[in-house]
């Protein structure tokens, strides 16, 4: 029996909580289109039978140009320091870039952790792209315990990277109960499938710009309703007018479709009460991080 924690590093938007997902069998972190849409170390639990994988999904690395990108950098780094194996993600479609191959460089300040290369997203590259993708990743380092291509989508390769994985873990029992496929908060979790239905659509500067904190959940008394209490956070007011939309009705589709995730999460009927408000340059201010998580 084998256990251990595996994170997933790379540049904002290689797969990384597509990967996670995948891996555990069911959504545990949204995934999104843009950039940095992973805000918080989230653990996603694999049992298999030759053992347990502790998958710790986080933020892409970035030049951060603000307070949250910068703390978002730290949480990687001490999750670098305290995992057993680190797992480096490069898109199967794009060629390794400089940020690529820092990235690479700087695993050498993680001397306890074995590494692993990763390529994803197979499905929608060629063969002779996913074996260029393969000879630059391998030129990176000389140290990869394993170079794997993959797809997350089409579940091609997981199988392999999972017992590779569980191979370079140290022996020991299970560190979750079996069932147990995360160790978020419900409260936490409803907040991210809400902003991962804010996201949706959304462009330029807007989507680094919302958060979400929920204030209540409860089960109403002889009903099968759950009532959720949650506020989308903007930093202008003509961001919170996009997000609202044009009499109410971009809300109302960011309702529906965080309702529909969270109604199989929560295994009841859900009433969702939506209110945008606007903290200003949040991203900016050390207060205003520390009262929304980060």
């Amino acid at each position: 029996m084998r256990s251990g924690f595996v994170t997933f590093v790379g540049r904002p938007n290689v797969g990384k909580s597509t990967l996670t997902n995948a891996l555990v069998g069911q959504k545990v972190a949204i995934t999104s289109d843009k950039p940095q849409t992973t805000r918080r170390a989230i653990r996603g639990i694999v049992n298999r039978p030759a053992g347990q994988l502790v998958i710790v999904d986080t933020p892409g690395i970035h030049r951060p140009r603000t307070l949250l990108g910068q703390r978002l950098n730290d949480l990687v780094e001490q999750v670098l320091g305290d995992v057993d194996v680190i797992a480096f993600c490069v898109p199967a479609d794009q060629k390794v870039g400089p940020g690529d191959t820092r990235i690479a460089a700087s695993l050498d300040g993680y001397r306890r952790a074995k590494k692993v290369a990763i390529v994803t997203k197979t499905d929608t590259a060629s063969r002779d792209e996913i074996m260029e993708r393969l000879i630059e990743v391998d030129a990176l380092r000389e140290d990869w315990a394993a170079v794997i291509p993959l797809s997350a989508i089409t579940n091609d390769q997981l199988d392999v990277l999972s017992d590779e994985l569980l191979a370079l873990m140290p022996e020991g029992d299970a560190l979750y109960p079996e069932g147990v496929v995360t160790d978020e908060s419900l409260e936490d979790r409803v907040a991210e499938i809400i902003r991962e239905a804010a996201l949706d659509g959304v462009r330029d500067e807007l989507p680094h710009s919302i958060a979400v904190t929920v204030s209540e959940i409860s089960e109403r008394e002889d009903s099968d309703l759950t009532d959720v209490f949650a506020d989308i956070v903007v930093e202008r007011d003509s961001q919170k007018a996009i997000i609202i939309g044009r009499k109410g009705s971009r809300l109302r589709d960011v309702g529906a479709r965080a309702r529909a995730e969270l109604e199989p999460l929560i295994g009841t009927r859900v009433f969702l009460s939506l209110h945008v408000r606007v903290a200003k340059e949040w991203q900016r201010d050390p207060k205003q991080l520390g009262r929304l998580g980060f």
